[in-house]
């Protein structure tokens, strides 16, 4: 029985080994291809840091691929499973349904995640980071999804008030720990994504500061400029990563548009207006301290404003729409001034509107369409239509990967700070926030 398996086996571990060996077992020939840094890159796959050539004798040292080849491109599987006369794919339960289409052309075998690999062991691997996830909901299960595309991270455990629900969540997402405890969670990692709800973020980022644990908040990571700058501040004190997990400010094309527009090619910028609604029938967001279009949406249009502009800003102005009997704003319209510029944030979560950035300069704009916190795409326009230029970059998946990957970068290259989202920056949107959500004036 011949039987193929593929990866990209960077910073091999024993969570590696264990999956050639099983597959392995499947038959008595064992083809393992490795992916070139092109198809990785093709693929969405981000921070591989070993050759081509190294991932190949990761694999050849194992002394369990019987042989080895190189996958290159998009849909070469369907053509290796009738070129090696293959009779098994073996790939881990990670991907389950995503080959399902290789059936026609041989058995497709997922494999459950060894949960027995220890986080020591991949710990002492060659630098692999060990991840554990406060809160079991929807944006937790989409990090769990967007950490397999980013190399050298391993996502081990969960922590969340309702235990059940967290075991049910490590089940699910094959996970090695459901902690019954944070404290115990701690144990277990070298780093935390805290995705729990708005008002426990600053207790749970603090506490993982303290005992030295790497911190990735969800936005936005606290509602105060206060409670924010003293994370910050202790991060710095304690020498551990802290990063606020707004994903648009390190996806690849924000990162581009950001830079076209502050280099001075559609001259001086004047004024950003940026603008997110979805409209949402129940859930959280409507109720409570914590909900609102601001609490929930006002980092986004923020974000941008603040990597534009920058954070001496001057005024902040703010009017909301809450109807009669609703217990929150369901449309806010943040007005920030600067010395010499003005910028709108639009949120809303029962109000829906074009949600796209217009970045107004002294020679031309920036378009960015909806959704431009996915920008994949922008226009630099001017007077004249013909110096119009279009720019195009990936954005895939959910977009986690790509703070995921800053976070590892960070942690691994020992830098406090990326310059894709400073502490001051955070800070600054914090400072907005607060003031929007306490001095806005309401119409119904």
């Amino acid at each position: 029985m011949r039987v193929i398996t593929y990866g990209t086996f960077d910073l091999f571990h024993e969570g590696h080994r264990r999956l050639l060996e099983r597959a392995k077992a499947l038959g008595d020939y064992l083809i393992v291809a490795v992916t070139t840094d092109n198809y990785d890159d093709s693929r969405g796959k981000l921070n591989v840091q070993q050759t081509l050539m190294e991932r190949i004798r990761n694999v050849q040292n194992t002394g369990l691929a019987d042989e080895i080849i190189i996958e290159e491109y998009e849909g070469q599987k369907v053509q290796d499973m009738q070129k090696y006369k293959v009779d098994i794919f073996a790939i881990g339960s990670d991907w389950l349904g995503k080959f399902d289409y290789l059936n026609d052309y041989t058995k497709v075998v997922y494999l459950d995640r060894t949960k027995g690999v220890s986080s020591t062991e991949l710990r002492n691997e060659a630098g692999v980071l060990r991840v554990g996830i406060v809160g079991a909901g929807r944006i937790a299960a989409r990090f769990v999804e967007e950490a397999r595309y980013v190399s050298g991270v391993s996502v081990e455990a969960v922590y969340s008030r309702n235990h059940g629900r967290a075991a049910d969540f490590a089940e699910r997402c094959e996970l090695q720990w459901a902690n019954e405890s944070f404290d115990d969670l701690l144990q277990h990692v070298d780093a935390i994504y805290i995705a729990s709800p708005h008002s426990s973020h600053y207790d749970y980022a603090k506490q993982a500061i303290e005992a030295g644990v790497h911190v990735l908040c969800e936005k936005p990571m606290t509602l105060t400029k206060q409670a924010t700058a003293e994370l910050y501040a202790l991060a710095s004190a304690r020498q551990v990563v802290l990063v606020e997990a707004i994903k648009t400010a390190f996806a690849p094309g924000f990162q581009r548009m950001v830079a076209v527009a502050r280099i001075g090619t559609i001259g001086t910028v004047r004024s950003v207006d940026a603008t997110f609604t979805k409209l949402v029938s129940e859930g959280r967001e409507l109720h409570g301290d914590e909900g609102g279009s601001i609490s929930e949406l006002a980092t986004y249009p923020l974000v941008a404003i603040v990597k534009l502009l920058g954070t001496d800003f001057t005024d902040v102005r703010t009017y909301s729409y809450r109807p009669e009997g609703a217990e929150v704003e369901l449309f806010s319209r943040i007005d920030v001034t600067y010395p010499h510029a003005i910028a709108s944030a639009r949120t809303g979560i029962g109000v829906k509107a074009e949600g796209d950035l217009v970045v107004a300069g002294t020679r031309g704009y920036v378009y960015v369409p909806a959704p431009w916190w996915k920008t994949e795409y922008f226009e630099a326009r001017f007077e004249n239509p013909g110096k119009n230029k279009k720019y195009y970059y990936k954005f895939d998946g959910d977009g986690l990967r790509y703070e995921l990957a800053e976070f590892a970068w960070l942690i691994r290259n020992s830098t406090p700070e990326s310059f894709k989202l400073r502490a001051a920056e955070s800070i600054a949107i914090a400072d907005i926030i607060e003031r929007a959500r306490a001095q806005a004036t309401i119409i119904s």
